[in-house]
């Protein structure tokens, strides 16, 4: 009796799509209709040898028509992985599996021998169709480990602040980052990065904007520079260009929200916004008098319509100025994130939380529409009371 794996996820899987393991027994012991593919799961943050004795999760299978068990255990690890990206920059969690195969024999179950599967790593995002299931995580974007899907050309002011995350574990395929090279205009100049065997130091966060702290430019007559992922002397991602663009007319909106790597993607709206403010508000009837002293009498501020909830809700408005094409793929992102953040206050890097409201967009090309602009309308996460 041999029990074996026959597929397994990437070494690093995006916890939201299927993480899938195929088991097989090469001997027909599953003709028993108790027969049970069984895999107990270990997950676990911190060093890469920080498991559990004890597993924390126990899931059985039947066979299938094909007589292998196959187990998609993206729920399960995908509900690990409730911190906010802004909160843990690298949300990441390992995970093995331990399988075996039982049946009933009478009264009695029989268990055959165990088969351990490698470690694994799991981070918080999600692969979209067309992506084969299993498929190596550095396929997925020609620019990873930079963990973006672009677009190859952005804009930046030199006032914007902001970090981006590059994977720097080990994934498979590639060499591990040591370094972000940015070239510009005034030169080229290195921003190292490291890493731990540890969850909390695959990704690494480097910056982006001008005026982050670390950025290795000057800003000084910068007009553009790129960024890129090098492994020594070995480039390993396509470059990101950052165009600098002048100060606009209308204030920036500058928007961060978590992409399908589980990292923060940045968007300037700098044409016309608008903030809104809508109430809320449910009264009810109170009863007018003094009914319960020895006459009835009653005050001058006594009011038939008394207010008992009364809040409200906040709005912005962005529109973009004319961008490209390219933008098309990563604003569905936008739409879809489930962590969005308005940076009003890049000086202090102070943020709030909203969520998109736009629910439908009719994207533009350069053949048919020419120039492309779009609006987007969001919501605050915070109402305007203090209350909790």
């Amino acid at each position: 009796m041999a029990l074996s794996i026959t597929q397994t996820p990437a070494l690093v899987s995006l916890a939201q799509s299927p993480i899938i393991f195929t088991v097989a027994e090469s001997t027909p012991v599953y003709t028993s209709s108790s027969f049970q593919y069984v895999g107990e799961l270990y997950y676990w943050t911190g060093s890469l040898t920080s498991s559990s004795s004890l597993a924390d999760y126990t899931i059985t299978k039947f066979p299938n028509t094909a007589n292998v068990g196959i187990f998609d255990l993206n729920r399960i690890i995908n509900s690990t992985l409730t911190p906010l990206a802004i909160a843990n920059t690298s949300n990441v969690v390992y995970y093995a599996v331990d399988f075996y195969y039982q049946y009933l024999s009478g009264s009695i179950y029989v268990t055959g021998s165990h088969t351990r599967s490698s470690t694994y790593k799991a981070l918080d995002g999600y692969g979209v169709f067309q992506e084969p299931i299993g498929q190596n995580i550095t396929s997925s974007s020609i620019y990873w480990p930079l963990m973006t899907d672009g677009p190859a050309t952005q804009s930046a002011f030199t006032t914007n602040k902001g970090t981006a995350g590059v994977y720097v574990g080990t994934a498979g395929g590639t060499n591990q980052p040591t370094k972000i090279t940015y070239t510009s205009n005034l030169g080229s100049a290195d921003y190292t990065v490291y890493t731990t065997t540890g969850t909390s130091g695959q990704i690494y966060q480097y910056p982006i904007g001008p005026a982050q702290s670390g950025f290795p430019l000057s800003t000084t007559g910068l007009t553009y520079y790129t960024t890129q992922a090098y492994s020594g002397s070995t480039a390993l991602s396509s470059p990101i260009l950052y165009n600098i663009d002048c100060i606009q007319k209308y204030p920036n909106v500058r928007i961060k929200c978590k992409n399908r790597y589980g990292q923060f993607d940045y968007f300037n709206f700098y044409m016309v916004s608008k903030e809104s403010f809508q109430t809320e508000r449910r009264t009810y009837q109170p009863q007018l008098g003094t009914w319960e002293g020895s006459t009835l009498s009653y005050q001058r501020y006594d009011t038939g319509n008394q207010a008992y909830i009364a809040d409200s809700k906040q709005g912005l408005s962005v529109n973009s100025f004319w961008i490209s094409e390219d933008y098309n793929d990563i604003l569905k992102q936008l739409l879809v994130s489930d962590e969005i953040y308005w940076v009003y206050d890049e000086a202090n890097d102070y943020v709030r939380p909203i969520t998109i409201v736009t629910q439908n967009i009719v994207f533009k090309t350069g053949a048919v529409d020419k120039l492309i602009q779009y609006q987007f309308d969001f919501q605050y996460g915070q109402p305007y009371k203090l209350i909790m």
